[in-house]
């Protein structure tokens, strides 16, 4: 049995590179970053997923006015697709599995639960938000499981990122629809 090795006997650790902290020049610097980001929502200094939430929310309303109901669902399935490989480049960049300013995850999987909750006024709009960012940030039971699923670098990590958002879109669209049964 060997014993471990003096402190002063030590290999010096590597060093490890330093976390990119995105900000508009990181935003701009490549078009996976600007969807990643939420084109500059995920630079919010508090709560970025909650910032990315607001935007999804806001760019959806906008989109209503413009796009059927059947093209905001390919819409939809577009932008995943895209943010798989946009959540995929953007974090390998910042060098970080999960990292906080990617919000495309909450702009997807908040279109999503918009999308079927619609039409709705504006306080079970409000509702659908206030669910699914409770699902999303503290992300307990099948959340948590779908959060820890994924993790790596490459395609699964970005498959990983969206994956759990769509557990929490999933959670909030059953306790939505628990609530419009049970009333």
């Amino acid at each position: 049995m060997s014993l471990p090795p003096r402190p002063d006997h030590a290999e010096p650790a590597q060093p490890r590179p330093p976390k990119v902290r995105p900000g508009p020049r990181f935003l701009l610097a490549h078009p996976a970053h600007l969807i990643a980001l939420g084109f500059g929502a995920g630079l919010s200094p508090v709560a970025p997923g909650t910032a990315g939430t607001l935007w999804a929310w806001a760019a959806y309303l906008v989109l209503a006015h413009y796009l059927d109901t059947a093209q905001i669902g390919w819409l939809i399935l577009g932008a995943s697709a895209v943010g798989w490989w946009a959540c995929t480049v953007t974090a390998r960049h910042l060098q970080t599995q999960d990292p906080s300013p990617v919000v495309w995850d909450e702009v997807v999987a908040f279109w999503l639960v918009l999308w079927l909750v619609m039409p709705a006024g504006l306080g079970a709009q409000f509702a659908a938000f206030v669910l699914f960012r409770i699902f999303d940030a503290v992300k307990a039971g099948p959340v948590g499981w779908a959060d820890n699923l994924w993790h790596g670098y490459g395609p699964k990590a970005g498959f990983g990122i969206l994956f759990d958002d769509f557990v929490a879109a999933f959670c909030t669209l059953l306790v939505i629809a628990l609530w419009r049964f049970l009333t």
